[in-house]
């Protein structure tokens, strides 16, 4: 007679924590203000606030948007502010620079939010693999704030996971 396979895993008190399933929902958009300038390159105030003023916001309704000027212009940072009174009672989000660095202000929000409290004195995976875009910088912050309360913070699958940090 055969012995019985046990799940050694699913019976231990090993939390997983994915932070694949704290992404929030909404479009991100990199809106690029590269056209608004005259050449690509300058700032002409008049004719930057006429683009601001006929432009139609509402399109941005519930997106995370990163601004940000893909040409080497000098971009005085009250045209961002501008632009960013806006687009903030349409969005959830408004950060100056590219898609990564919004994930990662986002992740800053999510990761502040987090109760941590189900880690306290427990052995904790922070899984590795994801299919949405969770920048690297959302792993430090998850393991900064899941270390001051966890027994130990591993990295990856119950499988084959690297040990980060252990309490002594």
């Amino acid at each position: 007679m055969a012995e019985e396979i046990i799940n050694r895993v699913a019976q231990s008190k090993l939390v997983t924590f994915d932070l694949e399933e704290h992404y929030p929902d909404g479009e991100r958009i990199l809106f690029d203000i590269k056209d608004w300038l005259f050449e690509g390159l300058i700032l002409r105030e008049k004719e930057f606030r006429s683009h601001v003023k006929e432009h139609d916001w509402q399109q941005y309704q519930d997106a995370f948007v990163a601004l940000t000027c893909s040409t080497d212009a000098i971009v005085p940072g009250w045209a961002f502010m501008l632009i960013a009174t806006q687009l903030s009672p349409y969005t959830k989000k408004v950060v100056v620079g590219e898609l990564e660095m919004l994930e990662t202000a986002i992740y800053q929000d999510v990761i502040a939010d987090l109760d941590v409290s189900e880690f306290q004195d427990r052995p904790v995976i922070i899984k590795g693999c994801s299919n949405k875009p969770v920048p690297q910088n959302a792993y430090i912050m998850a393991t900064e704030k899941i270390h001051k309360v966890a027994k130990s913070v591993m990295y990856g699958e119950a499988c084959s996971s690297v040990p980060l940090f252990k309490r002594r």
